[in-house]
């Protein structure tokens, strides 16, 4: 569960629990201010929003895609190559972390432009993370 007009870090963590973590997750979109309250009241796990267990930023400087990617998928560097690619388009004062991270935010925020609610963006912004993925993957052979 997560804030609502998901762009940059809540696409790229909805798409992460599905393609990696649990396939069959459901995802609520609410209000900033009732993650926290929805989260304790139905044991929803709550992301990149005040409260959630899984913030915008913890205290070790990650967004939650980054925190989520290390507790389940610690051994793919893949996948650890994209936590940075996120985290830089998320956070505007580390846009420069990453070459991609300008053109994944550029790109995210468009999301809520072009989808009727958030459920469309998750949708649509898989492809996007699937290909990117990919590619990263792909690079990551070459180098191998």
């Amino acid at each position: 569960m997560t804030r609502r007009e998901i762009r940059v870090n809540r696409a790229a963590t909805a798409w992460l629990v599905r393609r990696f973590i649990d396939r069959d997750a459901e995802f609520l979109f609410v209000d900033p201010d009732d993650v926290a309250r929805v989260e304790r009241d139905t044991g929803a796990i709550g992301f990149d929003a005040p409260g959630a267990r899984y913030p915008h930023k913890d205290v070790r400087g990650r967004c939650s895609f980054e925190a989520l990617a290390d507790e389940h998928c610690a051994g793919d560097p893949v996948l650890a190559r994209l936590a940075r690619i996120v985290r830089s388009a998320d956070f505007s004062d580390e846009i420069d972390l990453t070459r991609e991270g300008a053109g994944l935010r550029a790109i995210s925020h468009g999301f809520p432009l072009v989808s009727k609610d958030d459920h469309e963006t998750l949708a649509r912004s898989a492809f996007l993370y699937d290909a990117l993925y990919a590619s990263l993957q792909s690079e990551n052979e070459e180098r191998s």
